[in-house]
């Protein structure tokens, strides 16, 4: 395709992972963060896609700064964050949308391990969005022989999936750290996958979504792999550290951690069961230990397993 100018929002390892993979194909791409030497107009100026990579935390406030930016009315914006906003409760896509109502708003979301990216190993990963010609766009401008884009027409669900698989990552970690062994393993990230198509169908997203890469497939390399900074947390939980300790000796951000804490409060609000989500919240809390937790799930009633 054509070169595209491509304004990366966010130079940690997954904003630099998509920077080289556009760079790789042709397009021109800027990159900002918060220590850039360059103003956020800028590096937005004349983009015709924008990627937002930055941490759940910082996308309120970014997304305010870039409305003051003069902006072609076709650019796309394209969020790839993963995480619950702690005051809304939105999505990041929600949160872009709500500023620019009348831009196209693209997720990216996917198995798509940072460091591996940057290694130039293959992987694949989805873009979605309620624009399907946008979609389409992105799609084209990432993909290549090592980084395999599909789309989809479900922005939300594709976003839960990358969202809510962080919680369950947090206990796929404990899991491991305890020693439990594959059975207890594969239930859990199976029970884990239920209970977030049980929370998508409430909000609005397709179960068949959940089935795909932005959801079983993310579950599965993050509840698997140490490179995943959530998996991490809860490995280091089960050795005995405290959050306070792991969170301060990690590089970049483990977004499990928020999105459990907003993810559990919105469930209660809409009576929504999460066994797994409450469970990790509590441990991250420090209220149990990691073997009161597995405890607390493996005594609960029993019932039939789609229910």
């Amino acid at each position: 395709m054509q070169e595209t100018t491509i304004a990366i929002l966010g130079a940690g390892a997954w904003g630099m992972a998509l920077a080289n993979i556009a760079e790789a194909n042709g397009h021109q791409v800027r990159v900002w963060s918060r220590r850039s030497s360059q103003t956020l107009e800028a590096v937005i100026k004349d983009a015709q896609i924008v990627v937002s990579a930055i941490s759940m935390k910082g996308v309120t406030d970014v997304a305010s700064q870039v409305q003051s930016v003069p902006l072609s009315p076709e650019t796309i914006f394209v969020t790839a964050t993963k995480g619950l906003d702690p005051q809304t409760k939105c999505t990041p896509s929600q949160i872009w949308q709500t500023v620019f109502p009348n831009h196209a708003v693209v997720v990216l979301s996917g198995p798509n391990l940072s460091k591996e990216i940057q290694l130039e190993l293959p992987a694949a990963s989805v873009v979605a969005s309620n624009v399907p010609t946008a979609a389409e766009v992105v799609q084209l401008v990432f993909s290549s022989n090592r980084f395999r884009v599909y789309t989809n027409s479900d922005p939300l669900g594709v976003e839960l999936g990358g969202t809510l698989k962080n919680v369950i990552a947090i206990a796929a970690g404990v899991c491991d750290g305890l020693q439990l062994g594959t059975n207890a393993k594969a239930a859990l990230v199976t029970r884990g996958l239920t209970e977030m198509v049980r929370i998508g169908n409430v909000w609005g997203a397709k179960t068949e979504t959940f089935y795909g890469l932005s959801g079983l497939g993310d579950l599965l390399a993050t509840c698997n792999s140490p490179l995943s900074r959530n998996y991490q947390v809860g490995y280091q939980l089960a050795g005995g550290k405290t959050l306070t300790e792991i969170l301060a000796n990690l590089q970049g951000t483990a977004e499990g951690v928020n999105t459990c804490q907003v993810l559990l409060q919105r469930a209660k609000e809409e009576n929504i069961a999460v066994p797994i989500t409450e469970q990790v919240y509590w441990l991250l809390q420090g209220e149990v230990t990691p073997q009161q937790a597995l405890d607390e799930l493996m005594l609960r009633d029993i019932k039939p397993e789609y229910n």
